[in-house]
């Protein structure tokens, strides 16, 4: 499995248009070699390059940023404003998560220091998740467990200017 985005190369720049500095709007990702099998995917996009303030401050190691659950495995990708395979200007198709700033939807990169980088990474699992709107990544992790056919990522980096 392969993800990708034509806006920013694996550990590349992500344009400040997909940041809190730009339109706050999620890259253009591209999803390839979805095992067969798969029932369903799930995205997570982290921040592991948080300060220890925040850490403290949230009680957390690593920020959420955006969190989809229950994809379906039809999908080929997410364009800037939702899946390739649905109508434009829709939300992605899937179940939203809890980012770490309490809400259902995406936050772009906004570091408050130095350069970060922000995992976007893809699970394709074997079934659908039973959890309802609003779960944490750590609920989705349990979850997924036993459940992961095949995993993939792109890492992008982002400083403000």
């Amino acid at each position: 499995m392969k993800v990708s985005s034509t806006t920013f190369e694996n550990g590349g720049e992500i344009p400040s248009k997909y940041s809190c500095d730009g339109d706050n709007i999620n890259p253009p990702l591209m999803i390839s070699g979805i095992p067969e099998g798969a029932k369903s995917l799930v995205l997570i996009m982290d921040d592991p390059d948080i300060p220890d303030t925040v850490k403290r401050l949230k009680n957390i190691e690593v920020f959420d940023h955006w969190l989809i659950y229950n994809i379906t495995p039809e999908t080929e990708g997410f364009s800037e404003t939702g899946t390739l395979n649905i109508e434009e200007g829709k939300e992605p198709a899937g179940v939203k998560g809890l980012n770490s700033s309490g809400t259902l939807k995406y936050m772009g990169p906004c570091p408050p220091d130095t350069e970060h980088r922000y995992f976007f990474k893809v699970h394709a699992l074997s079934s659908l998740i039973d959890l309802p709107e609003g779960a944490t990544k750590k609920e989705v992790e349990l979850a997924m467990d036993g459940l992961v056919l095949d995993s993939a990522q792109i890492i992008g980096r982002y400083k403000r200017i």
